[in-house]
This record gives C-alpha cells, sequence and structure tokens, in this order.
C-alpha cells in the first residue's frame, strides 16, 4: 500500500495551499482517509478526515479555513487550506485507515511553510 502525497509548499500568510492524497496498492478501499500534522516535540495531531460515509472531523484550530474533501470510496482526498497562519508550519501526513482489516498507513509527509 503507497499513500501519494502533493502539494504543499511555501506561502505567506494568509495565502491558500492545496494538499492531495491518493492510495494505490490497496485491494479494498480504506474506512476514512485524513491529514495529521505533527509540531515540534508534540504527538502528530488530527488535522481533518473524512470518511467513507461522508462523516467530516476537523480540529478547532483549523475549522473555519481548512476544508477537507474527497471520496474514501475512491481513495482519494484533499485539503484545501485558506487563511494560512506561521503556526500551520509544519509536516503533514496523509493517513489511510483500514480499521481492524488491516490497520492504517501513512504517507512520507509533505511541508507547509508559511511565511509571516
Amino acid at each position: 500500500v503507497r499513500l501519494v502525497e502533493s502539494g504543499g509548499g511555501l506561502v505567506q500568510a494568509g495565502g491558500s495551499l492545496r494538499l492531495s492524497c491518493a492510495v494505490s496498492g490497496a485491494d479494498v478501499h480504506p474506512n476514512e482517509m485524513g491529514w495529521y500534522r505533527q509540531p515540534p516535540g508534540k504527538e502528530r495531531e488530527l488535522v481533518a478526515k473524512i470518511r467513507r460515509n461522508g462523516i467530516i472531523m476537523l480540529a478547532d484550530s483549523v475549522k473555519g479555513r481548512f476544508t477537507i474533501s474527497g471520496d474514501v470510496t475512491k481513495s482519494v482526498m484533499d485539503l484545501q487550506m485558506n487563511n494560512l497562519r506561521p503556526d500551520d508550519t509544519d509536516v503533514y501526513f496523509c493517513q489511510a485507515d483500514w480499521g481492524t482489516w488491516m490497520g492504517a498507513f501513512w504517507g512520507q509527509g509533505i511541508q507547509v511553510t508559511v511565511a509571516s
């Protein structure tokens, strides 16, 4: 199973970026997909996730600024990030979770840098 991430980069505060993730190599689509980030010295934290039934979860810190979309039944997901702030700077990781079927897999991570 491979998670292919794209997007990210450097943007000025207030700008926008879009992250995309696609799963390949799996015979079954995941139950949910999500984006996480790991601030220095802290545990990896949920940014946003979307479930196969369409239910969406967003971290409080990104509500009103980030939008997650995609089709988990097709193993693809996007994260539109608007009004970015310097504290959004981090490596963002895509996760696809099959639950008890085969667990969760992670992408390699993609850098997002927001300059003040």
